[in-house]
């Protein structure tokens, strides 16, 4: 969209240039050695010259015409363009407008509008608009339940109507991180916000891929109904369920996989319900449950297999919890539990295999707690009891197996863990560090 003169310009030298390269390049593939030079110009060459010019004439009016007309359909795109975009923004009011309707019904009829907009959008910067203004109204203040009370009827009815336009926001929205990304209706690619939404119902990711951007679950309250990330891809982006709380119901990312993502849970407190990470594949990205809180419900990491990143649950508290490791594969990774504290819960990494990382249990606390390292492989790896505390708790490593790797168990105070000197062998090899406490001549 230059100046004409300009793009003239610039037309004219680029057609000269590629005449010239084209000439050239036919004069070096002829093999072509000189021109025969003549005193005189006969009629035929003369009129061959005459043509020749008119070719060039002809030519360049031709490249003007196709400069003009290439502007044109330039500016009829960026007409249609503005024409599109204003229609949308029109749509888009209205729709906005409906969602601040005092009726449910009329609110649903604002978010399949936004929803359609957000289908229809003619870039990615309105569509993630769209998308912003649907979890916008998921943040606003939540009003509890006010009961069944005969008293409260009118209450409750009115609860119930506006909890449907909720819940129809977060299934629409699941519906469309299904849709493979580049296809219609699709919203993959878009950065998904719900920051402190309550989710009091069920909501379906199953199969939903987050391939870029972020998706913020940070302060949500998941308090009841089932929430699935089943089969859920999230790659090259980040996921963050900070400070979530996890109070009722049921939340399942069995079989989700996380790749070259950062995943934070730090922070979240998971106080009831099921939290379900069964056969979770976590590779290459980093994954934080740094100060999470596990005081009640059961978590389940089992058969989950952590791989070529970092795992950190530092300082996060398990107290009375059922929180399940069970077959869970670290393989390749840093895996932190430095400074945890295990006390009135039941952990079990029962069957779970450590290989070719690093694991540390550092100044780890285990009090009041059953934790079970029972048939779990060390193998290649660094494991590091160092410093921890072992008061009050049921910690067992019966049938245990260490191979090709580094245990260290120097300065832990308390009993040894149950099974433990067996597992290790008497003596114990030389890349096993115990505590001198626990070692068969010191009773």
């Amino acid at each position: 969209m230059w100046r004409v003169g300009r793009a003239l310009t610039l037309a004219f030298v680029a057609a000269v240039l590629v005449a010239g390269g084209i000439f050239y390049g036919l004069l070096v593939l002829l093999d072509f050695k000189e021109i025969d030079t003549a005193a005189k110009l006969d009629a035929k060459t003369l009129f061959d010259l005459v043509k020749l010019s008119f070719g060039v004439v002809a030519g360049a009016g031709a490249l003007v015409a196709l400069v003009v007309a290439y502007r044109r359909q330039r500016v009829d795109e960026a007409g249609a363009h503005r024409e599109a975009t204003r229609l949308h923004t029109e749509r888009f009011s209205q729709a906005v407008d409906k969602l601040g309707s005092d009726s449910p019904a009329v609110r649903l009829g604002g978010v399949h509008a936004l929803a359609g907009l957000a289908d229809d959008a003619p870039s990615q910067d309105l569509r993630q608009t769209c998308i912003d203004v649907l979890c916008a109204y998921l943040q606003l203040p939540f009003t509890p339940d006010p009961g069944e009370d005969p008293a409260h009827q009118e209450e409750h009815h009115h609860y119930l109507a506006f909890r449907k336009v909720r819940h129809t926001i977060l299934r629409l929205i699941g519906d469309h991180y299904r849709r493979p990304k580049g296809t219609h209706r699709s919203w993959q690619g878009c950065d998904l916000d719900l920051t402190d939404v309550t989710i009091d119902g069920s909501m379906d990711f199953s199969r939903a891929v987050f391939p870029e951007g972020t998706v913020s679950f940070r302060g949500a309250v998941f308090s009841e109904g089932t929430v699935s990330f089943h089969e859920a891809e999230f790659s090259g982006g980040t996921v963050s369920f900070r400070d979530a709380t996890f109070s009722g119901g049921t939340v399942s990312l069995r079989d989700a996989t996380f790749s070259s993502s950062t995943v934070s849970f730090r922070g979240a407190e998971f106080s009831s319900g099921t939290v379900d990470f069964g056969n979770a594949a976590f590779s290459g990205g980093e994954v934080y449950f740094s100060h999470a809180a596990f005081s009640g419900g059961e978590v389940s990491f089992g058969s989950a297999a952590f791989s070529g990143g970092t795992v950190n649950f530092g300082n996060a508290a398990f107290s009375g919890s059922t929180v399940y490791f069970g077959n869970a594969a670290f393989s390749g990774s840093p895996v932190s539990f430095r400074g945890t504290t295990f006390s009135g819960s039941v952990v079990s990494f029962g069957s779970a295999t450590f290989s070719g990382g690093s694991v540390s249990f550092r100044a780890a606390t285990f009090s009041g707690s059953t934790v079970s390292f029972r048939a779990a492989t060390f193998s290649g790896s660094t494991v590091s009891f160092r410093a921890a505390t072992f008061s009050g708790s049921t910690v067992n490593f019966d049938a245990a197996r260490f191979s090709g790797g580094r245990m260290d168990f120097d300065r832990a105070t308390g009993q040894a863990p149950d099974g433990l000197l067996a597992a290790v062998g008497t003596p114990a090899p030389a890349t096993v560090i115990l505590s001198p406490a626990w070692l068969p001549s010191n009773p």
